[in-house]
């Protein structure tokens, strides 16, 4: 009983947890992995370009809720999101046509994009939390739970309860949905073949016709839906705070790095490597230690490695490693 019990809060504290964070964390550096595949530059902005998506679903959704417009059980942004995304797309092509699109016809190098990304970073950083302010905002609404803790309890008779949230739910369910749409995309179509293309051997794509720029608008509708996606995901799972996004960045590069930058593949199992290493280092483990062991070895302490202050640095070191050892990360993507 007490081994259920403990395998229970794990589920509960770790699992559960780590999934839902590992799929906004994928679907992020997804965005990141593609911009780095076939754009060729590491893009700072990508934070804030999850920032502004969510917050143009958080204002669509307020709007839906005036006029009495909801889902259901099931959260009202996950209606108002399509017009996120919309918006988001809109941003992306404005900024390239008025931004990016110089340097690449001047054929800049990678380092003077990253730099115009991080010019691009604080000008949305600044929009989104001018529009919506720097505070937290709440926007879930619906049914907040699939499972709560005190009716597993009584349907299972264990002492330890397990909660899933409806958010963590659907934060799963669609990053499914849409990984498997965005494969289906690259390797399927004819768009996505050419991206990949692209990808793989720019002059010889161009040798064979594909439209660079064709390609670029693609991949940055493909980038602001992504990105739209994972904000409002996280957003609905935690809180939405535009600076929390910028904090964001680390550990989404993290998850691209360690996969393999330019691997959509690599992008997804970093994802979870990142997440559940943050989750296991940061949590306090004795609930699950006192279950297991005998009572006269339980601990007195939380046998917590790192405080959850300390969960990016978690990020970070691993990040730092991968970049000293293996670069090209686990997926054999492109060195950074």
């Amino acid at each position: 009983m007490d081994l259920l019990n403990a395998l229970v809060a794990l589920t509960n504290f770790v699992i559960v947890p780590g999934l839902a964070y590992g799929s906004q964390l994928a679907l992020g550096a997804l965005g990141v992995t593609l911009i780095y595949g076939i754009l060729r530059f590491s893009n700072f902005a990508h934070g804030d370009t999850m920032a502004f998506g969510a917050m143009l679903t958080i204002l669509v959704t307020w709007g839906f809720q005036a006029m009495g417009i909801t889902f259901g059980v099931l959260p009202t942004a996950l209606l108002a999101l399509p017009f996120g995304i919309l918006g988001t797309i809109g941003l992306m092509l404005f900024t390239d046509r008025t931004v990016y699109r110089f340097y690449r016809q001047q054929k800049a190098k990678p380092v003077i994009f990253v730099m115009v990304s991080l010019g691009v970073m604080f000008m949305m950083n600044g929009l989104v939390r001018f529009i919506i302010g720097p505070g937290d905002q709440r926007f879930a609404d619906g049914e907040r739970f699939i499972i709560k803790a005190r009716a597993f309890k009584e349907m299972t008779g264990l002492d330890e309860g397990l909660a899933i949230k409806t958010t963590q739910g659907i934060t799963v369910i669609t990053a499914v949905i849409v990984v498997a749409l965005l494969f289906w995309f690259l390797n399927k179509t004819r768009t996505g073949k050419s991206m990949r293309a692209y990808s793989d051997n720019e002059d010889l794509a161009l040798l064979s016709g594909i439209n660079p720029e064709r390609v670029v608008m693609y991949t940055w509708m493909i980038v602001a839906a992504l990105a739209t996606i994972a904000g409002v995901l996280y957003g609905l799972d935690k809180s939405f705070k535009p600076f929390t996004y910028f904090q964001l960045l680390l550990p989404i590069f993290a998850a691209a790095i360690v996969g393999g930058l330019g691997s959509p593949l690599g992008a997804i199992a970093g994802g979870f490597i990142i997440a559940f290493s943050e989750v296991t280092i940061t949590y306090a483990w004795k609930k699950v230690l006192t279950y297991v062991l005998p009572d006269h070895l339980a601990p007195d302490g939380l046998v917590q490695l790192l405080s959850t202050d300390y969960k990016f640095a978690v990020s970070f070191a691993i990040l730092i490693v991968v970049l000293l050892f293996k670069p090209t990360g686990l997926f054999k993507g492109k060195a950074v």
